[in-house]
């Protein structure tokens, strides 16, 4: 997984990049055929939002959080994604499992 973290109005220093990082190896292990991650924390006034974009073999998927803290945003924003990549991954499955299919050719 390669990881792209960019920051508009913040400064990404080594601890932000560290926590990112340990968020999306959690997605990560969900999901294996993860290719790319595009993060980009903005700070706007009194929000932190955190917004991401997960490049799939086939497929992306955006996400996006705003709050009021920005772990609490990059929290929340792998929460969705996590939940995200679950459900592609339950639609990606296999939908004939190989019982259903022995029990058809007998």
């Amino acid at each position: 997984m390669q990881l792209d973290l960019s920051g508009h109005h913040v400064e990404i220093t080594p601890a932000l990049r560290g926590y990112v990082q340990k968020k999306f190896e959690r997605i990560s292990r969900h999901f294996e055929q993860l290719i790319d991650v595009h993060c980009v924390l903005t700070i706007e006034k009194l929000r932190h939002k955190a917004e991401a974009t997960l490049m799939l073999r086939g497929n992306k998927i955006f996400a996006e959080a705003t709050e009021g803290d920005m772990y609490a945003a990059i929290d929340a924003l792998t929460d969705k994604l996590d939940r995200s990549v679950k459900k592609h991954k339950e639609k990606s499955g296999d939908h004939h499992p190989e019982d259903v299919l022995k029990a058809r050719s007998s």
